[in-house]
């Protein structure tokens, strides 16, 4: 069964938490798109300097929610700091909870799932440093590998990579997830 996955990104993205995913996703026959405010490409940060520019495959304008089966968030300091407070990028992760869809988010990508309102009373993982954010917003953080809560799936940093793809498209699988909402 065919898939279309969702990946959300501007420039400043966690080079490997895009490019790890996109592949995982593409080796499963599925299409993942690259989507951002931008139009053009967008610049990777791996890890301690600027990494690759990657295509943008459809702007935010030009998609919706319904289009996809599923939305993957990297992280990176730079990325999610800039999505977190873009109008369109919450309204479209919103979308996401409301059609009950699985949506995976790692390292400091789940600071976008504070600002869209979708954290109180979830089961979730990041990296430490964002830990009291999300416990400030009513999440309930977990030091683990990989966490899942109804289609909801979170990692803490690249290391937990191998982790989060087997779940991302386990959730895929699944479809949609009735206890994942907004």
């Amino acid at each position: 069964m065919s898939k279309k996955i969702a990946i959300l990104a501007t420039h400043g993205f966690e080079e490997s938490e895009l490019s790890s995913p996109k592949e995982h996703i593409e080796q499963h026959g599925w299409t993942a798109h690259i989507i951002s405010p931008e139009s053009g490409s967008i610049k990777a940060w791996a890890e301690k300097d600027w990494g690759k520019e990657y295509p943008v495959d459809k702007t935010l304008d030009e998609v919706s929610a319904s289009d996809y089966d599923a939305l993957v968030l990297p992280g990176g300091v730079i990325n999610p700091d800039k999505l977190r407070v873009n109008e369109s990028a919450l309204s479209f992760v919103k979308d996401f909870f409301q059609q009950h869809k699985p949506v995976a988010a790692i390292c400091h990508g789940p600071q976008i799932l504070i600002n869209a309102e979708v954290v109180e009373g979830r089961k979730l993982t990041s990296v430490k440093n964002i830990s009291a954010d999300l416990k400030n917003a009513g999440a309930n953080w977990e030091d683990s590998e990989v966490v899942v809560d109804q289609g909801l799936v979170t990692s803490r940093t690249p290391e937990d990579l191998p982790a989060f793809n087997a779940k991302l498209v386990e959730e895929v699988k699944e479809g949609k997830h009735s206890g994942q909402t907004v």
